[in-house]
Order: C-alpha cells, then structure tokens, then sequence
C-alpha cells in the first residue's frame, strides 16, 4: 500500500468517484444501454423473489459510508432491538471520529474500523461478524460496493438510486441471483406515514382499480450542490455529464407500490422529455464568486425533466425530477382509481361516496383508524421520537431488521432496486433521441406475475 492510499482525502475519494462514472462518452454509454435493452444478460441463477432471510438472534451490521446520510442513519439502526453495529467504514477520518463518539456515547460497543483507501471496504466485506451491509456513499460507488458485499456472503442495502446505468441494474440483479443474497434499495419515502396508510387503502379497494400515478424528487438543491463539501464535490457533477432524471426512486417507489409494480404489473416503456437548463447558471450568477472552478462548467441536464411511464396494465405514471430552481419540497404522491384519488404535499384524500354531491379533499386521518399500518401501530410513536424524515427513517430500519430477525423476505427486493432506479438511464436515453419511448428490461425475466403481497 502506497503512502499516497494512506492520506486519501474524502475529497479525492469523491472526485475519483466522479472520474469512474464518467469516464465514458455521452455516446458510448447510450450505445452500451440500448445494446443491453436490445440483447439482456443471460441469468445467472434462480430469482430472488420471495426468497426469505436466514433467521437471526442479533443482526450484524456494517456501514460502509459515514458521511451526511451513513452519518444520519446510525441513530436509526442503533435505536433498534437486536442489532449491533461491527463495522464501519470512510475515508473520512473525522467522519469516522464523529461516528465512534456517537456509537460511544450511546454506550454501544466499539465497532472495527476500515478507513485506509478508497478500496478498504472490500476488507469489511470479508468479515466473517457482519450479517448486513448498508452503503450510503456517492452513487457511483453503490454497484460495486454492493457486488463486493454479496460476493462475500453478505446481505446489502442500498441508498438511492441503487444503480446509475442499465449496466449496473444488470449487475446487482445478476449478482444477487448468483451469490443467492439479498440487495435491497433502502427507500425511505415507502415508510412514511402517509404512504403506507394509503399502500393500505389501496389493497382494500378503497379507491377502486387503479389508472394513474404521479410522482417526483421536486426539491431546491442549489446550496447543497454548490457547496465546496460533501454532496457539492460530486453531486453537481452530472449535471454537466447528462440529462434525463438522476434521482426516480424517492417518488417512484411508494407510487410502484400501489400499483403492484413486480407483483402483477410491470413498466413497459417510457417517454421522458427535459426543460431548459438555467437554474444552475443563474444560482451561480448570483453566489459564485467569479474565481471559483465552477464557473468552468457547463450545465446539460434540464431543470425540470418529465416522464411518461406506461405499465403492462395501462396505467400511466408522471415521474419528474427538479433540484435546481426555486420551490417547496414536493414528491407529488398521487395515485388516482375509479372511486377516488390520493394526493400529498399536504396530504388529502377524496373517495366518491354514493349520493353524495361533494367533490372535495379531505384529511387522510379520516381513514387512519382503518388503514393505519400495522408497522405504524407498532413503532411510530419511536419513529416520530427519534426517526428522521417524520419517522420513516426509523420505520424502514426497525422493519429491515425485523425481517432478519424473523426470517422474512424483504419488502423491497434486488428486482425492485433495478426497475426504481433504471429509469434514470432511460430517461437520459429518450431525451437524447428526441422523447422517443424506450422499453425497459424485465429484471425478473417475466416473473413479475407473481402477485405476491405488497410490503406484506
């Protein structure tokens, strides 16, 4: 090991990131997704649809990742019965330092340490004390961080997205098969609150057969990516490299849900099209001084990208990605049936009551005592203490757990990861081809039939 891997900075870590997602041209990583989408993988092994955990006493995790987000989300895990945090890993050495003192402070063990270079997380991975890894790092890092960890016989979460190009998806469904371990996208927006509440409804019928979703990551970024730190050293950088939709699933996944999407529905095609890009330029006008090296960029992505998702049921689905303009924080959340529709950002229900001539919203808490999860039920009130984003920070940790202490399959599986995520690829696909539609792949080679229950 060279001095130089010693004294990577989390900086260098960063940007050499950035440097292997995009390393390859514009046209080269098109060329590579539409050859995929023509001509598939072959499988590498049997599906891992409800393929349940092993059972565990205690759950042993390992963090790759301790930065903004890893950072967060330790609280989380260490606030949950039969879990022990053993290992972590950044090149980050105040990061690592802060997260010792936390681990420390909550009077927890102190976990094995993994922090020489950029590639020492293949050494947690060996491990044999750790059970489940989670990886909240800078996207690029996600596909083989994941492989590395279920190469080695461990079961792995993802941040989102869980992949950035078809590739990818490709390969952490490939790899889950072939090792017959778990890699599930950590999706916090399924467990909110609301989203469950209405997952339930849902089921029961409450709003009829289901014909459209809309959703969207709509949420001002412009500080963040600005910022000389963290997310700002890699973050921006796509918007220089691509246009389409970088971020789907925080929308994506509670609408996919509804829906049913891997459990009797599936998407066939999608149409995407992007705005102007000026968000970035004018925010850079205003608070970037004239010397920095951001003033060398060149900003391609639209500020806002729209698509079109059409299902094999002929449901239809508004996905929308906005993170460099002026606005509320806002995921749309809409699901409309033949008897009613939901929408959030506030959250409001409207279900067509015979006799009935009103036609308006009103509060979903009307339908809590109802359709109020059963998770909710039996956490929230830890969730809205200690959880963060409302508590479905804490919800989704307390059930990922849940489902390795008793032996579960997992709510949202490696089929899911690819077919969230993937359309940030086919977005940037249609929008190169002038909005024509692109079919996605079928990750579960036509096992999306199966009509299993939805976060049963």
């Amino acid at each position: 090991m060279s001095q130089h891997d010693d004294k990577l900075s989390r900086r260098e870590l960063l940007k050499s990131a950035t440097i292997a997602g995009t390393a390859l041209t514009l046209n080269t990583r098109l060329a590579k997704a539409e050859e995929l989408l023509a001509e598939p993988p072959a499988p590498s092994g049997a599906s891992m649809m409800n393929v349940k955990f092993e059972k565990l006493n205690t759950v042993r995790l390992g963090i790759i990742g301790v930065g903004g987000r890893g950072l967060g989300m330790l609280s989380e895990w260490m606030a949950v019965e039969g879990l022990e945090v053993t290992a972590i890993c950044d090149i980050d050495k105040g990061q690592i330092d802060k997260t010792l003192k936390r681990i420390e402070k909550a009077g927890k063990k102190a976990p094995a340490v993994y922090s020489k270079n950029e590639r020492d997380f293949e050494n947690l991975c060996k491990r044999d004390d750790v059970d489940f890894i989670y990886i909240a790092t800078p996207w690029d890092w996600h596909v083989p961080m994941a492989v590395a960890a279920m190469n080695n016989g461990k079961h792995c979460g993802l941040e989102v997205p869980a992949a950035t190009t078809v590739e990818g998806c490709w390969e952490l469904v490939n790899t889950s098969e072939k090792t017959r371990r778990h890699c599930m996208i950590m999706e916090n927006c399924c467990y909110g609150w609301s989203e469950m509440l209405v997952l339930n409804a849902v089921k029961a019928g409450l709003l009829g057969s289901l014909l459209h979703g809309e959703c969207a990551y709509n949420h001002d970024l412009r500080a963040i990516l600005n910022e000389n730190r963290s997310e700002g050293i890699w973050r921006r950088i796509p918007h220089t490299k691509k246009n389409g939709n970088f971020y789907p699933t925080h929308g994506l996944g509670p609408v996919s849900n509804y829906m049913g999407i891997n459990r009797g529905d599936k998407y066939e095609y999608l149409v995407s099209m992007s705005s102007p890009a000026l968000g970035l330029n004018e925010y850079r006008e205003k608070k970037v001084p004239k010397d920095d090296p951001k003033w060398k960029e060149k900003y391609l992505c639209g500020d806002m990208n729209t698509s079109l998702i059409k299902t094999n049921k002929g449901r239809t689905i508004m996905l929308q990605h906005n993170i460099t303009t002026p606005r509320p924080y806002d995921r749309i959340n809409l699901i409309q049936g033949t008897k009613g529709l939901f929408r959030d950002y506030p959250d409001r229900i409207f279900v067509e009551e015979e006799g009935s001539k009103e036609e308006e919203f009103v509060s979903l808490k009307k339908y809590q005592t109802k359709y109020e999860h059963e998770l909710w039920q039996a956490a929230g009130e830890l969730a809205r203490k200690n959880g963060g984003h409302g508590g479905m920070d804490y919800i989704m940790v307390y059930r990922v757990v849940q489902c390795l202490r008793e032996g579960l399959a997992p709510d949202m599986d490696v089929y899911d990861a690819a077919a969230w995520s993937v359309p940030g690829p086919l977005s940037e696909l249609s929008v190169a081809k002038g909005s024509t539609p692109v079919k996605f792949p079928d990750f579960t080679r036509g096992k999306w039939q199966d009509t299993r229950n939805v976060m049963a």
